[in-house]
């Protein structure tokens, strides 16, 4: 027999699968298949099973089969992390500027060395009920503390409208009076000056929180109040601060007693300025005082 005939028969042969009842051996189905076809078959699995364990190696498989998974993971996370390191960097940066412009504020402009901080915290400074003081308090001065704790908020003194930024902002004037000086950044004079009469109650132009009540040298005992956008009011040259660091300040309450403290008041006054974004605005544009 030739060659040829033998590849031939090879290819023909035929095999019959046949499944039986075990019962009564009863043919129930039967496939006849050459060796082309199992050779077929085999060849298609074996290129199924390619394929899908091509697919898993790339998707859900990478970190399994590829080498280099692992250290790309890592370096997207570390520059993630250094985005946000660099983030918060910059934010530092701009909390420092903000407490050295407010330190600047407080100590009336010049570079915040002349401000003289006590010891104590100033949370215990200004404590809520007895506002610990760096100089011990006259029975007067304790008299008046007593008498303006317990004055209700004054909503009859008129209000204006501001404008622009401030849109829908109201704010209470705090002190009634006359303005000896005006707003005059030439000069480093960041405020308005107004005389009043003696004990006079100082009041929170708006609603805010207090974040400054302590004394300063040249200040004396000054308030500084927080208020909603970005906007930071400050009074000074106080005789008595009855609000603390922290303290939820409604518009119109009274926060202070007007004084002659410090070493830049040349008498009893009450310096207030109005601070937004580190920028010094003229108060006589917002409210007006007499």
């Amino acid at each position: 027999m030739r060659l040829k005939d033998k590849i031939r028969g090879w290819i023909d042969t035929k095999f019959l699968f046949v499944i039986r009842k075990e019962e009564d051996f009863s043919v129930i189905s039967s496939l006849s298949i050459t060796k082309v076809k199992i050779a077929l078959i085999i060849f298609l699995f074996l290129f199924i099973t390619f394929g899908l364990s091509l697919f898993a190696s790339r998707t859900f498989l990478k970190a399994w089969f590829d080498p280099e998974y692992l250290e790309n993971e890592n370096m997207a996370k570390i520059v993630e992390l250094s985005d946000m390191v660099d983030s918060l960097m910059v934010d530092l940066k701009q909390k420092d500027l903000y407490v050295r412009n407010i330190q600047n504020i407080i100590s009336g402009g010049g570079d915040g060395s002349a401000i003289v901080q006590d010891s104590i915290n100033v949370d215990k400074f200004a404590a809520s009920e007895n506002n610990i003081d760096l100089f011990s308090k006259s029975e007067s001065t304790k008299a008046i503390e007593m008498e303006f704790k317990g004055v209700p908020l004054d909503f009859s003194s008129p209000q204006r409208y501001v404008p622009n930024t401030f849109t829908e902002t109201y704010f209470f004037p705090p002190i009634k009076g006359v303005v000896v000086a005006s707003f005059d950044p030439q000069i480093d004079h960041f405020g308005v000056d107004i005389v009043a009469s003696e004990n006079e109650p100082v009041k929170a132009i708006a609603a805010g929180t207090v974040i400054i009540s302590a004394w300063t040298l040249e200040t004396g005992y000054v308030i500084g109040i927080q208020h909603s956008n970005e906007l930071i009011s400050f009074y000074k040259h106080n005789s008595v601060l009855l609000k603390s660091v922290g303290d939820i300040i409604r518009g119109g309450e009274i926060i202070s007693i007007i004084g002659n403290t410090g070493e830049l008041t040349t008498g009893q006054h009450l310096h207030f300025e109005l601070w937004y974004r580190g920028s010094p605005l003229d108060p006589q544009e917002f409210i007006t005082f007499n």
